[in-house]
């Protein structure tokens, strides 16, 4: 076995004369960073010593800069810094500080003692160690600190490489144990064939100049830098040094060129890489997007998809809009096999006039056009104005028999603590008030449901109406509209009680009452305004007096509002549609999800704080009337893309799990929309991946999907095939270009 000498004497034997050249030199930078070698090693190191070098090689410069750490040695703190540079004759000369003096005399020593094949010293060993130790440390900790700053990771401040590796596995949907047991939480992701996870390549040019490239946005070329920045940017891409003339054997050039090829053209063939390669001052840099295995869901459950139609589809004279394009828009869909489409029946158009007069003539071509094509019908009863939510293409208002009361009782509508009306929908307080037109906010709703069964019975017996989703609230949702941005609400709000209107308060004194204390029947005077967080106020900061008895109150009457009017028109929408799957909608509110208070939850209506579960109450009336959950949890994952969440205490993975396994725990059905749009792959597997969990013993976890929504975008060639594969994959359908 071959003995292990220092890099000193190394020199010593691997340059016996000036003549050595560069040769020896690239040879020597090698292995001083590695910091050993073997005899072996350098016996073929000198056996070439006399061979020609190249004059295109430049000096290379190595440098290391080693900080040591507190209490590691025990003869006192000192900073070391070396430098030594390899010239043109072969020598060596080191710079360094005072402090290093006597370094320097070492090395110039050892190089003009010949026959250097002494065994090393102890001291130099341990020197040695300590050196490439603290150097190892340096690199972890500008790594450590680079992630803190700008990947948001929590790590220790002593973290180690393990913490940095369970912090990026975790991210990536893993799961790691304090005893280091690693596996998927969700999918389980194959190991690529070859058993690599990345691709290095080389080129078969020549050797790069010393001058460093430009920045990229698109790689990262790392060939002049040192090894913290080498190491750092080749976490983010694959650089490709050109190959220096010693290395650039035929067989090299060859195989190198069998990957990459000279322009990049053959490396998107690789199956972990799909990049484009550019070349900046003789260096290759790729840009690289894994492509990762993709699940293979042939023969999974089948998952009917709907795609929802434009919100402006029917005019406000209920009059169809381009019907003939709307007709080569719904084939397009037809041609890659959706199931159905998903329409909104606004109130404002149907009955906009007069009360109890509706018209539902564009609808009915509508749903006839979509009969003919052999699809299904989602049809949602919004009671809800549109305009000025995310989404939002178009402005329908309420009725305008409706406005016109508001105008002299605007306390139909929801109601904030500055007294600013919301008129987005009618405040739940009416729900038994007659105040419209001599009826009551339940009488309106059901007289208009029960208008829509009659009208269209035709299409309830042919099965092309399959489902019905109730508007429940703003945006068709349940939950009171806390975050209007007409009144100054902008993310991440806390958002503002909406329950002073006259009938709210009069619900609210009544159980102020029964409860033994009048004086309750007020608002929390300390909530904040809509753009508040948390802990800028009285109430819904930590031990704020949210979790107080009044508190506790309060909240628990506003959330029981909100159930109950979900259950009060439920019960009528299942009177009215006998027979019919009916569906309820409601919103994921993520913002200040990880601070005791779950602030932007209560003031919404859903008393959720860390200590109690706010949604269990709601699943259990939807249960009670058969009706399932329309949750957007297939669009958070665009959302944690698209918005800074680091400052706001998100967390919209923890709703969708506690709101999704509420509902299964009851036995209520879920179906999903995403809230946002989107026509990638990546978004697509996504919703595969939360649909049909490894882990969920009925193999699927929807029971629909709503792809929102129908655009020009969408129909466009190359979006229309990715979009056709997601289809066939939510089917269970077979496709031919799986990444396995």
């Amino acid at each position: 076995m071959c003995e292990e000498i220092s890099w000193f004497q190394a020199l010593e034997t691997c340059v016996p004369s000036a003549g050595a050249g560069r040769a020896c030199a690239m040879k020597i930078k090698r292995d001083v960073l590695k910091c050993t070698f073997s005899c072996q090693l350098c016996r073929e190191v000198q056996a070439h010593s006399g061979s020609g070098t190249s004059e295109e090689d430049d000096d290379e410069d190595v440098e290391m800069d080693v900080k040591e750490e507190d209490g590691e040695e025990d003869d006192g703190e000192r900073r070391i810094r070396t430098s030594l540079i390899v010239g043109d004759d072969g020598g060596m000369v080191s710079s360094g500080s005072n402090n290093n003096q006597f370094e320097q005399h070492h090395v110039q020593e050892q190089l003009g003692t010949p026959g250097g094949g002494r065994r090393c010293r102890p001291l130099e060993e341990k020197e040695r160690t300590k050196l490439r130790e603290r150097h190892r440390r340096a690199i972890t900790a500008r790594i450590l600190a680079g992630l803190r700053r700008h990947g948001n990771y929590n790590l220790r401040v002593r973290a180690d490489i393990n913490d940095v590796i369970a912090a990026l596995a975790t991210e990536a949907g893993w799961v790691v144990l304090p005893d280091g047991t690693t596996f998927p939480s969700r999918s389980q992701v194959p190991k690529p064939a070859n058993g690599g996870s990345a691709a290095v390549a080389s080129s078969s040019s020549h050797m790069a100049s010393r001058q460093t490239p430009p920045s990229s946005t698109r790689g990262v070329g790392c060939g002049s830098k040192s090894l913290p920045e080498n190491n750092a940017c080749r976490m983010k891409g694959v650089f490709m040094p050109n190959s220096p003339p010693y290395d650039a054997s035929p067989n090299a050039r060859c195989q190198s060129s069998s990957l990459v090829g000279d322009a990049g053209e053959q490396s998107a063939s690789h199956p972990l890489i799909s990049s484009s390669v550019d070349v900046v001052d003789g260096m290759q840099i790729v840009e690289m997007t894994p492509k990762l295995p993709e699940r293979d869901f042939a023969g999974s459950a089948y998952i009917p998809v709907y795609v929802m139609l434009p919100l402006g589809v029917i005019n406000m004279k209920c009059e169809l809009v381009d019907p003939d394009g709307l007709l080569k828009q719904l084939r397009l869909l037809k041609s890659v096999n959706i199931d159905g489409v998903m329409v909104d029946c606004w109130w404002g158009i149907v009955e906009a006039h007069s009360p109890q007069e509706y018209n539902w003539n564009g609808y009915r071509r509508l749903f006839q056009m979509v009969h003919e094509l052999k699809l299904k019908l989602q049809v949602v009863l919004s009671f809800h104005e549109c305009g000025g939510n995310v989404g939002d293409d178009v402005c329908i208002p309420l009725p305008h028999w409706v406005a016109e009361i508001g105008r002299s009782n605007p306390d139909i509508f929801f109601t904030d603590r500055e007294g600013r009306r919301n008129p987005e929908c009618l405040s739940w307080g009416v729900d038994k008030e007659r105040v419209l037109k001599g009826r009551t906010g339940l009488e309106v709703y059901f007289d208009y449901m029960r208008s829509f069964r009659v009208e269209f019975n035709d299409f309830f017996e042919d099965g092309v109406i399959t489902t019905i989703e109730v508007g429940l609230g703003p945006c068709g949702e349940l939950r009171f509209p806390s975050c209007p941005v007409k009144h100054g609400w902008r993310y991440p709000g806390i958002g503002e009680f909406q329950c002073y209107d006259q009938y709210l308060l009069k619900y609210l004194r009544k159980a102020a009452e029964a409860r033994g204390h009048s004086f309750w029947a007020r608002g929390p005077d300390n909530a904040g305004s809509y753009s508040s967080r948390p802990h800028e106020t009285g109430f819904f900061c930590d031990g704020g007096d949210y979790d107080g008895y009044y508190g506790r109150f309060f909240l628990n009457w506003y959330s029981q509002v909100l159930v109950d009017h979900g259950d009060l028109v439920l019960y009528l929408a299942k009177l009215a549609f006998e027979g019919t799957h009916i569906v309820a909608k409601l919103s994921g509110i993520h913002w200040w999800y990880k601070t005791a208070s779950h602030a932007a939850e209560l003031t919404a209506g859903f008393y959720n704080p860390c200590n109690r579960d706010g949604y269990a109450a709601i699943m259990a009336m939807l249960k009670k009337h058969s009706a399932s959950l329309n949750f957007t949890s297939a669009g958070f994952h665009m959302l944690d893309q698209q918005e800074n969440i680091a400052n706001t205490s998100s967390d919209p993975e923890a709703v969708v799990w506690q709101v999704t396994y509420a509902a299964r725990d009851v036995g209520v059905e879920v179906v999903s929309e995403n809230a946002l749009p989107f026509l990638d792959r990546v978004g697509y597997n996504k919703i595969l991946d939360n649909a049909k969990p490894l882990d969920d013993p009925d193999g699927r976890y929807l029971s629909s999907f709503i792809y929102n929504k129908l655009t020009p975008l969408l129909l466009e060639r190359h979006n229309l095939v990715e979009f056709e594969r997601f289809v066939k994959r939510m089917h269970g359908e077979s496709v031919h270009d799986l990444q396995v």
